[in-house]
């Protein structure tokens, strides 16, 4: 199944497989998430849903959606 990702505020949007890592979406999409520990527990990788909910880039596989719009915060620290 295919997914529609959409990647704010850079206003750019990319396809991808169900299960596919959102880090190489947004890496193939030529959008930057910052990672440090790339399992999660650092939270720098951390996006914003459409819905609100938080989650980390590192440790997420795209949901089985149509579509997925993603918030992208910048930590200035990263």
């Amino acid at each position: 199944m295919i997914v529609r990702v959409h990647f704010l505020p850079d206003d750019v949007t990319v396809d991808a497989e169900v299960g596919e890592a959102l880090l190489d979406v947004a890496d193939r999409a030529g959008v930057f998430i910052p990672t440090g520990c790339l399992m999660g527990s650092c939270h720098a990788c951390t996006v914003e849903l459409e819905d609100g909910e938080i989650i980390r880039a590192c440790i997420t596989a795209l949901p089985p959606r149509e579509e997925l719009m993603i918030n992208l915060s910048s930590d200035p620290t990263w």
